[in-house]
């Protein structure tokens, strides 16, 4: 199985854990993570998650996503299609870098796209037709170890 990891979904383990949901989230990313250097989950990678990690000021930050990103079997490239397929979730009222993670999860194939973004899981589970499932970290962990 494959999966895409957004990257408040990668960096989640470097947030404070001020409350029981982070430190949960973070747990389940770092199981997941574990997966995926077990191989028994596939990471995929795209040029989006690279841009916007350079955009943070921290460096541990981007480090942490530079490490993880290294894991990856597959990285997506920005194409027309990409592009394109990303105009159309801007048009359902997800934001611009949210769609292209979107459709850049599209493009590969991934089973399952993971966010720590409430906004973006509610948006992203009323778009018809979306071709891969998307999930917090806690819910991708509970429907892997079915």
């Amino acid at each position: 199985m494959r999966v895409y990891l957004d990257l408040c979904a990668i960096q989640r383990p470097l947030d404070t854990y001020s409350n029981t949901r982070i430190a949960l989230e973070a747990e389940a990313v770092l199981g997941i993570l574990e997966l995926c250097d077990t191989e028994r989950l596939a990471l995929v990678s795209s040029e989006v998650l690279e841009y916007e990690s350079e955009q943070s000021i921290l460096a541990v930050r981007q480090e942490h996503t530079r490490a993880v990103l290294a894991k990856a079997q597959t990285k997506v490239m920005i194409t027309l299609p990409v592009e394109q397929r990303a105009e159309v979730f801007v048009g359902m009222g997800i934001k611009p870098l949210d769609a292209l993670h979107l459709a850049s999860a599209e493009a590969a194939g991934v089973d399952f796209f993971c966010t720590c973004d409430d906004r973006l899981l509610r948006k992203a589970n009323h778009v018809q037709g979306l071709k891969v499932r998307v999930m917090s970290p806690i819910d991708l962990v509970q429907e892997l170890e079915k």
